[in-house]
């Protein structure tokens, strides 16, 4: 069984998939990244994919297909990317196992790197 960079909920799939049939221009996917921004370190980037960039790390989930930025993947390693919906607000969440802190906002969190010696030991228990 391969190890995926990250997944999404059955919610974020098909918001995922609504979004990608109602772009003016043909999309195959979403590219998900990070960029540093606000006062915890880094926020959540997400953009339309119309071409593959090389070297991307490539995730297939739910039928939908996601690319993640290879200087994020680290840092996305275990993450559940989800979209919740209340009667205020909308929006796509990650819960990443990765994050330390996050701002009061919620604009931004601070993220680590994944430790690879507790995956690959999870990993290792699983089989």
């Amino acid at each position: 069984m391969a190890f995926k960079i990250m997944s999404l909920s059955e919610a974020a799939a098909e918001r995922i998939k609504e979004i990608m049939e109602d772009s003016d221009k043909p999309v195959i996917g979403l590219r998900v990244g990070i960029k540093n921004a606000g006062c915890a370190g880094v926020a959540y980037t997400m953009n339309y994919v119309t071409e593959p960039l090389t070297g991307d790390d490539h995730v297939t989930d739910r039928g939908v297909d996601v690319w993640v930025d290879p200087k994020a993947t680290m840092y996305l390693l275990g993450t559940v990317m989800d979209f919740e919906e209340s009667k205020m607000s909308s929006g796509f969440t990650f819960k990443n196992p990765n994050q330390t802190g996050a701002c009061g906002c919620g604009e931004s969190v601070t993220l680590k790197a994944a430790d690879l010696r507790a995956i690959a030991e999870a990993r290792a228990r699983a089989i």
